[in-house]
């Protein structure tokens, strides 16, 4: 049965309206999310329809990030470094090692990003939605993405991140567009609904005129881990 509720009280209780997670107190208690994980791997999502689908991936793809944080708990950030440079094979351990079955069928976090979110839905706004536990990323909603009303709430993610000076902000005096580097390594999915980066940012960002002929510098990404410390 495919059923959000627990990991929808797992963020109300664990995560902030700032899209900060208190790994330090969820640490302590794993199980509820143990147990979640476990029930959704029995689901077939063939058998969903492409909104339950949309959900479904995108639930667990962050789901997976915060359980695979967990176990390591307490870091720093999900990309160490070794001698400050760094460690890129770390990287590679996090998201590219299959971490998860669902229908028999083995995931890794780029295995759902990447061969199934991005190709099957052609979505941009998945790019608001997934949170890799860290500051760079977007900020992670304190609420479950629900089938029936998924598509609004990628809206929203897309203008609360676009309309977050952290990611995205526009110099009006040297008329450059500075923006999250999420925009470039996914570039070719946004230009699929706007000629440039600056048109699709305009369509969400306010009181701004952006065209295609506006300079793009993009701002560092920080892979600080996204928590926030308890009381």
């Amino acid at each position: 049965m495919l059923d959000f509720q627990p990991w929808d009280e797992l963020l109300k209780q664990y995560v902030n309206d700032r899209g900060l997670v208190d790994y330090r107190t969820w640490e302590q208690s794993p199980q509820k999310l143990t147990d979640w994980l476990q029930t959704v791997s029995q689901v077939n999502p063939e058998l969903l329809d492409s909104n339950q689908q949309l959900a479904l991936w995108l639930n667990l793809y962050n789901a997976l990030t915060i359980a695979r944080v967990l176990r390591k708990y307490p870091i720093d950030s999900i990309l160490p470094k070794f001698l400050g440079i760094p460690n890129w094979l770390a990287f590679w351990w996090f998201f590219s090692r299959p971490v998860y079955t669902i229908n028999s069928d083995s995931y890794s976090l780029s295995n759902i990003e990447h061969d199934i979110l991005r190709p099957q839905f052609k979505e941009p706004r998945i790019h608001f939605a997934l949170v890799c536990a860290s500051m760079g990323c977007p900020l992670l909603r304190n609420e479950a993405y629900w089938s029936d009303r998924v598509l609004t709430q990628l809206d929203e993610d897309a203008r609360r991140f676009i309309n977050n000076p952290d990611k995205v902000y526009y110099n009006s005096k040297t008329q450059t567009l500075y923006c999250s580097k999420i925009f470039k390594w996914y570039k070719k999915d946004f230009l699929t609904l706007a000629n440039s980066v600056p048109e699709y940012i305009q369509n969400y960002l306010v009181d701004t005129s952006l065209n295609a002929a506006t300079p793009v510098e993009y701002l560092d990404y920080s892979w600080k881990l996204n928590q926030r410390i308890s009381a």
